[in-house]
């Protein structure tokens, strides 16, 4: 079996240098080899990086307390519904999914009764991990391949309830875009071999037209831009937010991640864009080394994704950080007693999924409804 390198030298062999979106989609999601596709442990203690997820099973019962309210409205506007749906992607080995539904059974077991929860998965080896996974509530989940598929095989092709992702947008493909401040013009950054190695290379005339957020800078803003000053885009991020804010009739369309706010997507501060890699726990500034071996990630352009659901109808209810978000969902549940008796272990995972120095600060949640 080819490793990723491998493809990805092959490609740059036969296509010249390649746009650093191919060699992201490559290192990541090569079939059978990619960073995702072949390790399953890549999350947690014996993994590359710590998640919402992996700091225990507290993160999913806020979650699935949050969605039951919101699945409660959507019923009580349409009381003929006879099916709710809860719809995940990116849901790695499952075991978020698996938290959700076990509070929901426990804590809300009519509603339960109503829901189907759907998994968003192209790949058919992390279906495999999911299954595996969910085996107890094997009757009430359904896999996807992606939103068209989901069109085909449900009933009505709008769904009624929840869409929602964590950690999902920020291993999307991005095109990386630098400026050159002599001939005042942007150039996207590619790949290419040096002997053994990859290096990267300049794409003088970018394969990707340039976003308007990028194209139409202010001219005293480009004149102070340093070289080779980097930001990046993800058509596949705007895109599949696109293809969910239409999938979704009533409801809301939800994402965890870290990411960046309007003011912030242009920094003095981060002249080298915002992609980072992660092996073994430690932040490598090499991106291009240990291919199909790290994490490659890149903070959300949580403006931009707003915009393209907004643009298909969505209204735009909160933009938070998770430390706010997950607060407020603690304070309605204390008031109906819906967690009980809290213990150390709560307590511990509480403060590492809000507290400024762990995941609070750096994770926002955007909230979108139809």
């Amino acid at each position: 079996m080819k490793t990723p390198a491998e493809i990805i030298r092959r490609e740059i062999t036969e296509r010249g240098v390649l746009p650093f979106a191919r060699f992201m989609e490559l290192a990541l999601y090569a079939p059978d080899c990619g960073y995702y596709e072949a390790q399953k442990e890549n999350v947690g203690r014996h993994g590359d990086f710590y998640t919402s997820v992996s700091v225990g099973n507290l993160f999913g019962e806020l979650l699935a307390f949050q969605f039951a309210e919101w699945l409660e409205e959507v019923k009580t506007f349409n009381s003929q519904l006879s099916t709710l749906s809860l719809i995940e992607a990116g849901t790695h080995d499952g075991r978020l999914a698996a938290d959700i539904l076990t509070w929901l059974q426990l804590n809300r077991p009519k509603l339960f009764a109503q829901i189907e929860y759907g998994i968003i998965e192209p790949s058919a080896r992390r279906q495999e991990w999911q299954r595996e996974t969910l085996k107890p509530f094997a009757p009430r989940v359904r896999w996807f391949s992606d939103f068209e598929d989901l069109k085909l095989k449900i009933k009505n092709s709008k769904l009624a309830g929840i869409i929602f992702s964590n950690e999902l947008l920020d291993a999307m493909p991005v095109h990386r875009f630098g400026w050159d401040a002599k001939s005042k013009n942007w150039f996207e950054w590619g790949v290419a071999i040096d002997g053994d190695e990859f290096s990267w290379a300049k794409i003088q005339k970018p394969r990707l037209d340039l976003p308007s957020s990028i194209r139409d800078l202010p001219s005293s803003l480009l004149d102070v831009l340093p070289d080779n000053y980097t930001v990046e885009n993800s058509p596949s991020a705007e895109s599949w937010w696109r293809e969910a804010a239409n999938s979704l009739q009533t409801g809301k369309l939800v994402t965890m991640d870290y990411g960046l706010a309007a003011d912030e997507v242009f920094s003095p501060f981060r002249t080298n864009g915002t992609l980072r890699a992660y092996f073994r726990h430690h932040l490598n500034d090499d991106i291009l080394a240990n291919v199909g071996r790290q994490d490659l990630t890149v903070h959300v352009n949580f403006p931009a994704i707003q915009k393209v659901a907004e643009e298909s109808g969505l209204i735009t209810e909160q933009f938070c950080a998770q430390a706010k978000f997950l607060t407020e969902i603690l304070a309605r549940a204390a008031k109906s007693n819906s967690f009980g008796e809290w213990d150390g272990s709560d307590t511990r995972q509480f403060q590492t999924l809000t507290h400024p120095e762990h995941l609070g600060r750096a994770f926002r949640v955007l909230v979108q409804s139809r």
